[in-house]
């Protein structure tokens, strides 16, 4: 077991004295983590739910499982197979590693650009093609044996705000709210295990302001009576400002439970949430028949996968072989002929990443893989530019900042014809209109780097063993 997970252990134990009933997991190597999931289950009196946040495969989380493309990548390409084939890989070796419930698909549709948060996490831009995106891959999850999770109801696409940091407030009318509904209907459909809530704002779906985590009009008459939703619903995490930016965390994890919450997702405080919902049914506050209700579909979701086989390996060759066979496939010509200098090629980095309370993926793929294609790389060469631009948290932009912008315009005004490896959105590209030459990559997982070092050369040889690391 790795040494993160002993120092997690004592407060892993505490919790399963407590009673809660499952766990979500971040990071780690998969093999490790296949013995805590063991370890915890062995020492757990009932059967556990154990999550993770899996939207680009096991490998977003789990060193040595396999990674996969951003949603928007995959959702960029024609037909559905890779949909469903990217849902069952997760899902197979989420299963492998011990965790039963995958926090995927996003059904959030890429409706508003300055979002800063969703972008290329969504499948896409039209409610339609989205929709039959998310119940492919609600379907394929089934097959690979896992719970799936649609996220994040009623829909987080429209918002100009990051509800990790504030409580956006979505002020579209009802009608127009369809289109964000499409995707969950389909999941619905599709037979998806659970609905992840939005700490956001709909007064059209609920006057009172009420973020769509504490409102029964839209869990419990939207979501459960006009949709038909039989599953669980699970907050997002109890510790996001978009939750408890006005309110203490137990009284939230109460009127959560109460407005039609199955599962409380993430507390700061495990031994403070429990008290308060125990007093809230003491007093009232809680009807012991909505808390029998949220335990009733726990028990129902744990037995559709208790029993379900799960194989005992991750990272096959033919899955990642796919894989990155896919992610050369969703690889987009922004602007120009993007091509590798002839010649030697001094690798310009430019990171608009750093920063935050977390680390950005490794950058280490793109040039391990340009020096095994046999590309010569040497300080003195010509320009080749990697800029990296993912959504993270923390930024509360989705584009670039002036300075990336800078840098990138004083490469391409020194040579002018340098190729730019985009690794973000493609709509990006309008922000650096100087770059005759860009190629689009999506996002700057290591396996999206590898992807773009093989489209460049046309390689697609042996694995680099750093294009499956850590990406999350």
């Amino acid at each position: 077991m790795e040494h993160g997970f002993h120092r997690e252990w004592e407060s892993i134990e505490h919790a399963i004295e407590r009673g809660v009933g499952g766990f979500i997991l971040f990071g780690g190597e998969a093999g490790a983590v296949r013995d805590l999931t063991e370890e915890m289950r062995r020492r757990s009196r009932h059967p556990l739910l154990i999550a993770s946040d899996l939207e680009r495969g096991a490998g977003q989380q789990f060193r040595g499982a396999t990674p996969l493309p951003p949603a928007a990548a995959l959702g960029s390409l024609e037909g559905l197979e890779a949909i469903r084939r990217a849902g069952e890989v997760t899902a197979r070796e989420a299963r492998a590693l011990g965790i039963n419930w995958v926090f995927a698909p996003i059904g959030d549709v890429d409706l508003e650009p300055e979002n800063p948060i969703i972008g290329t996490r969504s499948f896409g831009t039209d409610p339609e093609r989205v929709a039959a995106q998310v119940a492919e891959w609600v379907r394929g999850c089934r097959e690979g044996g896992a719970l799936s999770c649609a996220k994040h109801f009623p829909g987080h696409g429209r918002t100009v705000g990051d509800s990790h940091i504030e409580r956006p407030t979505v002020q579209a009318d009802r009608s127009t709210l369809q289109e964000d509904l499409g995707p969950f209907r389909a999941a619905i459909a599709a037979g998806v295990d659970a609905m992840m809530t939005a700490h956001v704002s709909y007064p059209a779906l609920d006057p009172s302001g009420a973020p769509a985590t504490l409102s029964s009009p839209i869990l419990m008459k939207l979501l459960r009576q006009e949709m038909g939703h039989e599953g669980l619903v699970v907050t997002d995490a109890l510790v996001m400002e978009g939750l408890v930016e006005d309110i203490h965390e137990a009284h939230a994890a109460v009127s959560a439970v109460a407005a039609g919450c199955d599962v409380l997702l993430y507390p700061n405080d495990t031994d403070v949430v429990i008290a308060g919902l125990e007093a809230a049914l003491r007093d009232g506050r809680l009807r012991e028949a909505r808390a029998a209700d949220a335990l009733r579909r726990v028990d129902a979701a744990i037995d559709r996968v208790i029993d379900t086989p799960a194989a005992r390996e991750w990272g096959r060759e033919e899955d990642r072989r796919w894989a990155l066979d896919t992610a050369i496939a969703t690889l987009r010509v922004g602007r120009g002929e993007p091509r590798i200098p002839v010649g030697p090629v001094r690798l310009i980095e430019i990171d608009d990443d750093v920063g935050g309370p977390n680390p950005p993926y490794s950058r280490s793929a793109f040039p391990a893989a340009l020096r095994q294609a046999g590309v010569d790389l040497r300080d003195n060469g010509e320009p080749l530019v990697a800029l990296y631009a993912d959504i993270r948290a923390w930024k509360g932009r989705p584009g670039l900042s002036a300075t990336a912008r800078e840098r990138v315009r004083a490469v391409t005004d020194a040579a002018p014809d340098a190729t730019v490896l985009l690794f973000s959105h493609p709509r990006l590209a309008e922000e650096i209109p100087s770059a005759r030459n860009l190629l689009a990559a999506w996002g700057g997982e290591s396996l999206m780097q590898e992807a773009a070092v093989a489209w460049l050369t046309g390689t697609t040889g042996a694995l680099p063993t750093a294009a499956w690391g850590l990406d999350r």
